[in-house]
């Protein structure tokens, strides 16, 4: 059992004020394993004050002290790569595989950002005028469980890179995650009050940081409701606002692609952190001439590639649900689908996998002959679901792929680079990943439509934490 009591504010690891406490359970055994005290809006304002006064001195940094922040950064959380993983799977049930490019991903943005600092102009000369790009001040940072100290090396390595300060809401199901991070920020001896840690629930932490006047900016990975709250509450104080929302992306397979390679590569981009991300390809857009070759292509990588089973282990393709709440939420739509009228369940579906009936493991489902039309088709499941569409041609892809409400992620698979080019330009979605590549970390990241606004990662995400002020004459 681990009891988790402390939270970070300016420098030190404190008690908090708040007084409730949150009991956590393993999404693999269904045991009970943490026990989290929760910050309230007091801390949560102690936490704003203390970023608040040190970005008075904080912003006037030059590049060089704050490239020595990140390089220190990286360098720490290099040696302490396994610590993050290790704790990832267990408090999380993220499986091995994807923790690995996760974390690797988080130990990289600090030193991305270091090297894109090297050569960043904060002073451009347009027309007749100097154009000083200043820190937009303190930073409302709210995050997810499911890739949480991910988020924070994206989020916050982008901030200290601009010279902002920070008040961190994470998940308070990622706990333990969290207090590894603390640790590893303190370690790096950045001043007083520029990296804050507040663990406590969205609606007294978030709701907080979403109103409060000395908050500047907020960045937020989460659901589009959420979302959707915060940008009507930080109306008020006009914060600047950074939302990485919802998503349901669609995967377009042409029909001159391998089939036999491309199948089961889309079944492992839709079951990405077991089905527990944004950018999970969760539609799968197949000719419709070739569906029943793609069905039975697909029940074959089921029965002998995907693997449901422990995160650790090697060759799990799905681990279990966050908690059996959101195991819930998952069954219902699989319910949902199989009850809708004209898809097809071709494997998978309600219950848990024999053997892993302690957990919060959900079968790899697969429902067929989808319509976009469906609830299953167009409401983010956030587990491992996939909906295989049917198309007639290009055009009808393209219009199924846009068919959605979201626009984060897109992917499509091909040989002819010009029907490939074609279909990515008409595709409404911040990312479209072609033939398996994934990601880029220098590549802008970010939605269309209800998917959110703003964009993370490399030059993008730099800007995104600075105004620009004219200096005209």
């Amino acid at each position: 059992m681990y009891d988790i009591n402390k939270i970070y504010i300016n420098g030190e690891f404190v008690t908090p004020h708040g007084t409730e406490v949150l009991e956590l359970f393993s999404p693999v055994s269904g045991e009970k394993v943490s026990r989290v005290v929760l910050a309230d809006e007091v801390d949560t304002q102690n936490a704003i004050a203390a970023a608040k006064t040190a970005f008075q001195t904080f912003r006037y940094t030059d590049k060089a002290e704050r490239i020595g922040y990140l390089r220190k950064l990286h360098d720490i959380m290099a040696v302490r790569k396994q610590d993050l993983m290790d704790v990832m799977m267990e408090e999380f049930g993220c499986p091995r595989y994807f923790t690995e490019l996760l974390i690797s991903g988080a130990v990289n943005d600090f030193k991305n950002m270091a090297d894109i600092l090297e050569n960043y102009d904060f002073e451009p000369t347009v027309g007749r005028s100097k154009v000083r790009l200043q820190a937009v001040g303190v930073v409302g940072v709210i995050i997810p469980w499911n890739s949480s100290n991910g988020f924070i090396a994206t989020k916050v390595s982008a901030a200290i890179s601009a010279g902002c300060t920070c008040v961190i809401k994470p998940s308070e199901l990622s706990a333990r995650q969290t207090q590894l991070m603390m640790e590893i920020f303190h370690e790096a001896g950045l001043p007083k009050g520029v990296v804050n840690f507040v663990t406590g629930k969205g609606t007294v932490v978030g709701a907080e940081i979403t109103r409060n006047p000395d908050v500047n900016k907020i960045t937020f990975t989460g659901s589009t409701n959420v979302g959707k709250t915060i940008a009507k509450g930080a109306v008020d104080t006009m914060k600047r606002i950074t939302l990485e929302l919802g998503g349901k992306a669609p995967n377009i397979i042409l029909d001159d692609a391998d089939f036999a390679t491309a199948i089961p590569q889309a079944l492992f981009a839709c079951y990405i952190n077991s089905g527990q991300a944004c950018v999970a390809a969760t539609r799968l857009l197949v000719p419709q001439h070739r569906l029943a070759e793609v069905n039975e292509l697909a029940k074959n990588a089921i029965k002998n590639i995907v693997k449901v089973g422990l995160p650790q282990e090697n060759d799990t393709t799905i681990g279990p649900m966050v908690t059996s709440n959101h195991w819930q939420t998952v069954q219902n739509y699989i319910r949902i689908g199989i009850e809708e009228d004209k898809a097809e369940l071709l494997a998978g579906g309600l219950g848990k996998p024999e053997g892993l009936e302690n957990g919060n493991f959900v079968k790899a489902t697969v429902f067929t002959n989808v319509s976009n039309q469906m609830r299953i088709a167009r409401e983010e499941i956030f587990g491992p679901v996939l909906c295989i569409i049917p198309y007639k041609d290009e055009e009808d892809a393209i219009a199924i792929a846009n068919d959605t409400p979201f626009g984060l992620g897109a992917y499509i698979t091909g040989k002819d680079r010009k029907r490939i080019d074609y279909i990515a330009e008409r595709i409404d979605a911040g990312r479209v990943c072609i033939n398996g590549d994934f990601h880029d970390d220098l590549a802008p990241f970010g939605g269309f439509k209800q998917s959110g606004y703003g964009r993370e990662f490399g030059v993008y995400g730099l800007d995104a934490y600075l105004e620009p002020k004219a200096i005209i004459g």
